[in-house]
């Protein structure tokens, strides 16, 4: 049976150098300049890419009367 080759901390460190997590992309809102994920509806005004995509006026008087 043959021996491994061993791998040295400097190799290891190379190796997972790529892991690393990076943060989620925030953006302002145009209109209403609050922040919001990319390529997400943006939960205050309901809108997506400039147009009305969910009625938050609606949703949220539905939600009132339960």
């Amino acid at each position: 049976m043959t021996v491994r080759m061993r791998h040295t901390h400097a190799h290891t460190a190379n190796r997972r150098s790529h892991h690393a997590l990076t943060g989620a992309p925030i953006t302002l809102e145009e209109g209403s300049k609050t922040p919001r994920l990319r390529h997400r509806v943006s939960l205050t005004t309901g809108t997506y890419r400039g147009k009305k995509v969910i009625d938050i006026v609606k949703k949220v008087e539905k939600k009132q009367k339960k």
